[in-house]
Protein backbone atom coordinates (compact mmCIF):
# COMPACT_ATOMS: atom_id res chain seq x y z
CA UNK A 1 0.00 0.00 0.00
CA UNK A 2 1.45 3.48 -0.80
CA UNK A 3 2.03 5.67 2.09
CA UNK A 4 1.24 9.45 1.54
CA UNK A 5 2.87 12.01 3.62
CA UNK A 6 0.43 14.83 5.34
CA UNK A 7 2.49 17.04 5.94
CA UNK A 8 3.55 19.60 3.15
CA UNK A 9 7.16 18.19 2.76
CA UNK A 10 8.29 22.09 1.46
CA UNK A 11 12.05 22.07 2.03
CA UNK A 12 12.42 18.40 0.39
CA UNK A 13 11.17 19.83 -2.63
CA UNK A 14 13.10 23.03 -3.00
CA UNK A 15 16.54 21.30 -1.86
CA UNK A 16 16.30 18.83 -4.67
CA UNK A 17 15.53 21.70 -7.24
CA UNK A 18 18.42 24.18 -6.01
CA UNK A 19 20.67 20.41 -6.11
CA UNK A 20 19.49 20.49 -9.96
CA UNK A 21 20.15 23.32 -11.00
CA UNK A 22 23.36 23.48 -9.55
CA UNK A 23 24.28 19.96 -11.04
CA UNK A 24 23.13 22.34 -14.51
CA UNK A 25 25.53 25.17 -13.48
CA UNK A 26 28.18 22.76 -12.67
CA UNK A 27 27.69 20.87 -16.24
CA UNK A 28 27.81 24.08 -18.10
CA UNK A 29 31.08 25.64 -16.76
CA UNK A 30 32.67 22.42 -17.40
CA UNK A 31 30.75 22.84 -20.96
CA UNK A 32 32.12 25.80 -21.92
CA UNK A 33 36.02 24.27 -20.45
CA UNK A 34 36.00 21.87 -23.01
CA UNK A 35 35.42 23.95 -25.70
CA UNK A 36 37.86 26.52 -24.29
CA UNK A 37 40.37 24.35 -23.44
CA UNK A 38 39.80 21.47 -26.06
CA UNK A 39 42.16 18.60 -24.62
CA UNK A 40 41.71 15.56 -22.25
CA UNK A 41 38.21 15.75 -24.46
CA UNK A 42 37.13 11.97 -23.61
CA UNK A 43 37.79 12.76 -20.08
CA UNK A 44 36.02 15.86 -19.60
CA UNK A 45 32.97 14.72 -21.55
CA UNK A 46 32.64 11.61 -19.39
CA UNK A 47 32.62 14.04 -16.24
CA UNK A 48 30.11 15.83 -17.84
CA UNK A 49 28.34 12.93 -18.53
CA UNK A 50 28.35 11.92 -14.93
CA UNK A 51 26.56 14.83 -13.76
CA UNK A 52 23.81 14.15 -16.52
CA UNK A 53 23.36 10.94 -14.80
CA UNK A 54 23.41 12.70 -11.16
CA UNK A 55 20.66 15.10 -12.83
CA UNK A 56 18.50 12.33 -13.94
CA UNK A 57 18.88 10.50 -10.08
CA UNK A 58 17.69 14.18 -8.55
CA UNK A 59 14.34 14.47 -11.20
CA UNK A 60 13.89 11.01 -10.04
CA UNK A 61 13.77 12.15 -6.55
CA UNK A 62 12.00 14.71 -7.30
CA UNK A 63 9.14 13.07 -9.61
CA UNK A 64 9.03 9.90 -6.89
CA UNK A 65 8.49 12.49 -4.40
CA UNK A 66 5.78 14.06 -6.05
CA UNK A 67 3.83 10.69 -5.98
CA UNK A 68 4.48 10.28 -2.00
CA UNK A 69 3.62 13.79 -1.07
CA UNK A 70 -0.06 14.17 -0.45
CA UNK A 71 -0.01 18.16 0.16
CA UNK A 72 2.88 19.61 -2.03
CA UNK A 73 3.83 23.57 -1.40
CA UNK A 74 3.87 24.13 -5.65
CA UNK A 75 0.91 22.63 -8.05
CA UNK A 76 1.94 19.29 -9.02
CA UNK A 77 2.12 20.00 -12.58
CA UNK A 78 4.66 22.59 -11.98
CA UNK A 79 6.80 20.45 -10.00
CA UNK A 80 6.81 18.03 -12.43
CA UNK A 81 7.36 20.63 -15.63
CA UNK A 82 10.46 22.22 -13.59
CA UNK A 83 11.88 19.23 -12.69
CA UNK A 84 11.71 17.92 -16.38
CA UNK A 85 12.61 21.26 -18.03
CA UNK A 86 16.02 21.23 -15.86
CA UNK A 87 16.79 17.75 -16.98
CA UNK A 88 16.03 18.42 -20.39
CA UNK A 89 18.39 20.66 -20.34
CA UNK A 90 21.44 19.11 -18.67
CA UNK A 91 20.35 16.36 -21.50
CA UNK A 92 21.09 19.02 -24.58
CA UNK A 93 24.36 20.12 -22.93
CA UNK A 94 25.15 16.27 -22.34
CA UNK A 95 24.17 15.05 -25.91
CA UNK A 96 26.46 18.09 -27.65
CA UNK A 97 28.99 16.85 -25.42
CA UNK A 98 29.05 13.53 -26.74
CA UNK A 99 28.93 14.30 -30.33
CA UNK A 100 32.31 15.85 -29.94
CA UNK A 101 33.85 12.60 -29.51
CA UNK A 102 31.56 10.23 -31.71
CA UNK A 103 32.01 12.84 -34.72
CA UNK A 104 35.66 13.04 -34.04
CA UNK A 105 35.56 17.04 -34.08
CA UNK A 106 39.24 18.05 -33.96
CA UNK A 107 38.48 21.78 -32.42
CA UNK A 108 35.31 23.94 -31.81
CA UNK A 109 34.53 26.84 -33.61
CA UNK A 110 34.65 29.74 -32.52
CA UNK A 111 30.14 29.90 -32.78
CA UNK A 112 30.41 26.66 -31.15
CA UNK A 113 32.31 28.77 -28.24
CA UNK A 114 29.82 31.48 -28.22
CA UNK A 115 27.02 29.19 -27.48
CA UNK A 116 28.80 27.40 -24.53
CA UNK A 117 29.04 30.88 -22.99
CA UNK A 118 25.22 31.57 -24.00
CA UNK A 119 24.17 28.45 -22.06
CA UNK A 120 26.07 29.40 -18.88
CA UNK A 121 25.18 32.60 -18.23
CA UNK A 122 21.44 31.08 -18.71
CA UNK A 123 22.31 27.77 -16.00
CA UNK A 124 23.75 31.20 -13.67
CA UNK A 125 20.27 33.08 -14.11
CA UNK A 126 18.48 29.58 -13.29
CA UNK A 127 20.32 28.98 -10.43
CA UNK A 128 19.95 32.09 -8.78
CA UNK A 129 16.25 32.15 -9.38
CA UNK A 130 15.72 28.91 -8.17
CA UNK A 131 16.29 29.05 -4.84
CA UNK A 132 13.83 32.17 -4.39
CA UNK A 133 10.97 29.77 -5.05
CA UNK A 134 11.52 28.91 -0.92
CA UNK A 135 10.23 32.50 0.07
CA UNK A 136 6.64 34.01 -0.73
CA UNK A 137 8.36 37.53 -0.52
CA UNK A 138 10.50 36.57 -2.68
CA UNK A 139 9.18 35.28 -6.11
CA UNK A 140 8.67 38.80 -7.75
CA UNK A 141 12.07 38.45 -7.69
CA UNK A 142 12.35 35.59 -10.05
CA UNK A 143 10.71 37.81 -12.93
CA UNK A 144 13.91 39.58 -13.60
CA UNK A 145 16.12 36.53 -13.90
CA UNK A 146 13.35 34.77 -16.13
CA UNK A 147 13.42 38.05 -18.26
CA UNK A 148 17.19 37.65 -18.94
CA UNK A 149 17.01 34.15 -19.83
CA UNK A 150 14.58 34.77 -22.17
CA UNK A 151 16.99 37.52 -23.60
CA UNK A 152 19.66 34.81 -23.37
CA UNK A 153 17.71 31.82 -25.64
CA UNK A 154 17.01 35.16 -28.26
CA UNK A 155 20.97 35.67 -28.34
CA UNK A 156 21.54 32.01 -28.94
CA UNK A 157 19.39 31.85 -31.79
CA UNK A 158 21.05 34.59 -33.51
CA UNK A 159 24.35 33.34 -33.06
CA UNK A 160 22.47 29.72 -34.49
CA UNK A 161 21.39 31.40 -37.58
CA UNK A 162 24.62 33.13 -38.48
CA UNK A 163 26.59 29.66 -37.25
CA UNK A 164 24.90 28.13 -39.89
CA UNK A 165 25.30 30.40 -42.78
CA UNK A 166 29.06 30.35 -41.63
CA UNK A 167 28.60 26.85 -42.20
CA UNK A 168 27.12 26.14 -45.14
CA UNK A 169 29.39 29.25 -46.84
CA UNK A 170 32.90 28.26 -45.73
CA UNK A 171 32.38 24.51 -45.93
CA UNK A 172 32.22 22.32 -48.99
CA UNK A 173 32.42 18.59 -47.37
CA UNK A 174 28.72 17.58 -46.82
CA UNK A 175 29.48 15.57 -43.59
CA UNK A 176 31.17 18.50 -41.58
CA UNK A 177 27.87 20.83 -42.24
CA UNK A 178 26.19 17.49 -40.73
CA UNK A 179 28.14 17.18 -38.12
CA UNK A 180 28.31 21.04 -37.21
CA UNK A 181 24.32 21.96 -37.76
CA UNK A 182 23.33 18.71 -35.05
CA UNK A 183 26.17 20.33 -32.46
CA UNK A 184 25.10 23.34 -33.29
CA UNK A 185 21.17 22.72 -32.73
CA UNK A 186 22.01 21.00 -29.84
CA UNK A 187 23.75 23.69 -27.93
CA UNK A 188 20.74 25.88 -29.16
CA UNK A 189 18.46 23.08 -27.82
CA UNK A 190 20.07 23.45 -24.25
CA UNK A 191 19.07 27.54 -24.28
CA UNK A 192 15.80 26.75 -25.69
CA UNK A 193 14.96 24.20 -22.42
CA UNK A 194 16.53 26.97 -20.61
CA UNK A 195 13.90 29.51 -21.78
CA UNK A 196 11.38 26.34 -20.97
CA UNK A 197 12.09 26.39 -16.94
CA UNK A 198 11.89 30.46 -16.75
CA UNK A 199 8.77 30.44 -18.75
CA UNK A 200 7.76 27.67 -15.62
CA UNK A 201 9.45 29.74 -13.30
CA UNK A 202 7.17 32.67 -14.47
CA UNK A 203 4.06 30.69 -14.20
CA UNK A 204 4.65 29.47 -10.93
CA UNK A 205 5.22 33.52 -9.85
CA UNK A 206 1.75 34.45 -11.22
CA UNK A 207 0.17 31.92 -9.43
CA UNK A 208 1.60 32.33 -6.09
CA UNK A 209 3.01 35.95 -5.76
Amino acid sequence: MVKFHLIPHEKKFYDLFEQSAKNLTVAAEKLVDLFENYVDVKAKVAAIKDLEHQGDHITHQIMESLHLTFVTPLDREDIALLANSLDDMMDFIEGATKRMILYRIDKPTPRSIELTHIINKVAIELNIAIPLLRNRSQLKQILSYCVEANRLENEADDVLYVALAELFDDTTDIREVIKWREIYESLESATDRGEDVANVLEGIVLKHA
